[in-house]
C-alpha cells in the first residue's frame, strides 16, 4: 500500500533570551531545543496522481492552510515531482503551547515525503524549505538537540542530559504575536556562550510577560515549582520540570491530573538528543 506512520515530536526551548530586534520586525535570539519522546504521527501513502489531500481535525485551521499541505506542496513545487499522497495528522502535542507541533508536523511532512517520492534532496536543502515555513521548522529537519540563534535557524548540535520532564499546557492560548509585539518585552538580554548555559545560565525571557497576561501560566509554574525548577518553554503557554526517572515524572504527572479539571493538559516524556523522527527514518 506503500503507507507508513512517521513521528512528528514535540519540543522544549530549554531557555529563551531576545537579544535584539532586527530591522525587519524579528526577533535575534539564543535558545536551546530538546525534542521529547512526545510525538503527533503522519500517516503518509504515496499517490501517482500528484493530489495532496490531508486528513486532520485541526479547529479553525482549513487543511490547505495546515503547515504539512504546505510542506508538501512546496516540496512538490521546488522539485517538479508529479507524485502525491494522502496525509493523516494525528494530534496530541498541545496547540499553540510552545511545543512546536505545527512546526514539527511540517518538518516529518518534508522527510517523510522526501523519502517516499525518492527525492533523496540532503537535509541542507529541507531545511532550507523549512525555513519558509517557520523558523523552528530546521530543528525538526535536522533532528539534534541545538544551539540556535539568529532567529532560531542558525544551529549548533549539542550534546544533553536527556532526563524525564512534567510538561503541562495550561487551558489558555497565548498569541505568539502578541508577546513578541509588546513594548514590555525585554528584548536587550546581554548574549550568553553555550558554556555559560551548561554551567546553568539562561532563563526565558518571555515569561514574566506571558505569567502576567496569563495567570495561568503562573499557576501551572507556582504549582510545578513545589517539586522541581520549573520553566516555560517558548513563548508558552506550556511549562516543563526536570526529573531524573519516569516513575517521579509520571507521578507528579498524575498529581497535577487529580488536583485539576480536563481542561489542563499533562504528561510525561523522555527528552532526546536525537530526534525521533530520525531513528525511525534510519530504519526505513
Amino acid at each position: 500500500m506503500n503507507m507508513s506512520v512517521w513521528p512528528a515530536p514535540a519540543k522544549l526551548n530549554l531557555f529563551l533570551h531576545i537579544t535584539g530586534r532586527r530591522a525587519d520586525g524579528y526577533h535575534e535570539l539564543q535558545t536551546v531545543f530538546q525534542f521529547l519522546d512526545y510525538a503527533d504521527e503522519l500517516r503518509c501513502t504515496l499517490r501517482h496522481d500528484g493530489s495532496i489531500n490531508l486528513a486532520a481535525l485541526l479547529p479553525n485551521v482549513a487543511p490547505e492552510h495546515n503547515l504539512v499541505t504546505r510542506a508538501a506542496r512546496l516540496l512538490q513545487t521546488e522539485t517538479a515531482t508529479t507524485l502525491g499522497a494522502d496525509i493523516e495528522l494525528t494530534k496530541r502535542i498541545p496547540i499553540g503551547g510552545g511545543l512546536g507541533g505545527g512546526s514539527s508536523d511540517a518538518a516529518t511532512a518534508l522527510v517523510a515525503l522526501n523519502q517516499i517520492w525518492g527525492l533523496n534532496l540532503p537535509l541542507d536543502e529541507l531545511a532550507r524549505l523549512g525555513l519558509h515555513l517557520g523558523a523552528d521548522v530546521p530543528v525538526f529537519v535536522y533532528g539534534h538537540a541545538a544551539w540556535a540563534e539568529g532567529v532560531g535557524e542558525r544551529l549548533t548540535p549539542i550534546s544533553l542530559d536527556e532526563p524525564w520532564y512534567v510538561v503541562v499546557a495550561p487551558p489558555c492560548a497565548v498569541s505568539t504575536q502578541a508577546i513578541f509585539s509588546s513594548p514590555d518585552l525585554t528584548r536587550d538580554t546581554k548574549p550568553i556562550t553555550i558554556a555559560d548555559f551548561l554551567a546553568g545560565k539562561g532563563v526565558n525571557d518571555c515569561a514574566t510577560l506571558v505569567c502576567r497576561r496569563y495567570p495561568e501560566v503562573a499557576e501551572a509554574l507556582h504549582w510545578l515549582e513545589k517539586f522541581a525548577k520549573a520553566r516555560m518553554t517558548g513563548t508558552g503557554g506550556c511549562v516543563f520540570a526536570t526529573f531524573e526517572d519516569e516513575a517521579r515524572a509520571r507521578f507528579i504527572a498524575q498529581q497535577f491530573a487529580k488536583e485539576h479539571s480536563a481542561a489542563w493538559q499533562v504528561f510525561a516524556a523522555r527528552g532526546m538528543n536525537r530526534s525521533p523522527l530520525h531513528r525511525f527514518a534510519t530504519k526505513m
